[in-house]
């Protein structure tokens, strides 16, 4: 399934939402083009690479503890296609869906929000790799533990994103493009269903090119900072616009 929009207008303008979309694109644009030797040089983005790339095994030795953050904001550029595909399917959702988290967050609320989801989800990433070898037995996958493939990529937070949007408008109308069709999805379905997917793919490509387990960690986030401050504002606001 494919979101296209979402029938829920937003009452204010997401700002930050949209800052966070501008800077991922400028990032990604300068790693492209620095690779590609246009726009700077090979060296610069190698070294853009090595310096903001989370790696867990250097968190895990309380190193280089900012790639937490700055990883966040990368997205690969190796693989033209693969690099803007992820690129356009995250921005896509959190186009979507951001700007409705954002209206009840606040624009500083949902700047934390958003950092402290993808946070998470990197922590959550990096102890699944912990557990890969015998998730991987169970499933009969063999899976090694491995703390040296770098990291990067605004999924995880985008994650908490749905989280906190299935929290908060679970009814909301999501018109999406389901194989041939294009047509309205209840947001607690059309989230379940993308929620339920990345436990299926953690499962069986625990260590592969994706890291599902992030977007698993973002997501239970998203939803635990909505229940625990995002539901209580979205009542005081429905209430002063019932006055």
């Amino acid at each position: 399934m494919l979101p296209l929009k979402d029938l829920n207008k937003s009452q204010t303008t997401p700002h930050v939402n949209r800052i966070l979309i501008l800077v991922n694109v400028i990032v990604f644009m300068v790693y492209w083009l620095s690779r590609a030797n246009i726009f700077l040089d090979v060296a610069f983005a190698y070294n853009f690479e090595q310096n903001f790339t989370m790696v867990p095994e250097e968190i895990v030795n309380g190193q280089r503890l900012y790639t937490l953050f700055t990883s966040m904001f990368m997205h690969d550029p190796s693989s033209l296609y693969g690099g803007v595909i992820h690129l356009f399917g995250n921005m896509l959702f959190l186009y979507i869906f951001g700007d409705n988290v954002e209206d009840i967050f606040g624009h500083v609320g949902y700047l934390v929000f958003y950092i402290v989801s993808g946070l998470i989800a990197a922590f959550t990433h990096i102890v699944s790799l912990f557990f890969a070898p015998f998730i991987g037995s169970l499933v009969g996958i063999p899976n090694s533990l491995n703390l040296t493939i770098g990291v990067v990529g605004a999924s995880g937070a985008i994650s908490g994103v749905l989280g906190a949007y299935i929290v908060l408008y679970p009814k909301a109308r999501i018109i999406a493009l389901v194989f041939y069709l294009i047509i309205p999805v209840p947001a607690i379905i059309f989230l379940g269903v993308w929620f339920v997917l990345q436990f299926f793919y953690g499962f069986f490509d625990i260590s592969g090119g994706v890291a599902y387990w992030a977007h698993i960690g973002g997501f239970v986030a998203g939803m635990v900072l909505a229940l625990v401050f995002g539901l209580k504002r979205k009542r005081a606001r429905d209430a002063r616009h019932r006055l």
